[in-house]
């Protein structure tokens, strides 16, 4: 029982961590967009100062950028919250009953890995180069820890309950 409980109580964190980025980014929309816009940019760049991919400076696309981030993060804590719930509502089950109530705390840890992982490591870091700058570093290694720290969740939560 107690393993169960940690495993809807990591989940729960993980949602935290979602919703918790998705209401300071909204609170502080000007600094979000700003570090958002400064990464597409690619100013800064004085290691690799010749790009792959053409920077991106108009603020419709940065917007359009932000709110995608917002988005994920937002999802995040939406489907980690219903898995936590679900978890919670099989938590006296037979163990068949709560691994097939683990769906949505596994989409919610894995939406963590598309946005940390996929939308800062891949995209924001090996594309635009985002680990040259103060700013992108700061968001990289952050990211990094996300994803990292969610994926081990994932895992965790994802091994069969006997």
């Amino acid at each position: 029982m107690a393993i169960r409980i940690l495993k809807i109580v990591l989940v729960v964190f993980v949602g935290l961590q979602g919703g918790l980025y998705v209401a300071g980014n909204l609170a502080n929309w000007e600094a979000a967009h700003g570090a958002i816009a400064y990464v597409l940019s690619m100013e800064g760049h004085e290691y690799y100062d010749a790009p792959i991919f053409p920077p991106i400076t108009h603020p419709a696309w940065v917007t359009m950028t932000l709110l995608a981030i917002i988005t994920g993060e937002f999802l995040i804590g939406a489907l980690s919250f219903k898995g936590a719930w679900d978890l919670k509502r099989a938590l006296k089950e037979p163990a068949e009953v709560f691994n097939s109530a683990k769906k949505y705390a596994i989409l919610g840890a894995g939406m963590a890995m598309l946005v940390w992982f996929g939308g800062f490591i891949v995209i924001g870091g090996a594309l635009f180069q985002m680990w040259q700058t103060e700013i992108g570093t700061a968001s990289f290694e952050g990211a990094f820890i996300y994803a990292a720290s969610s994926f081990l969740v994932l895992l965790f939560v994802n091994s069969a309950d006997a």
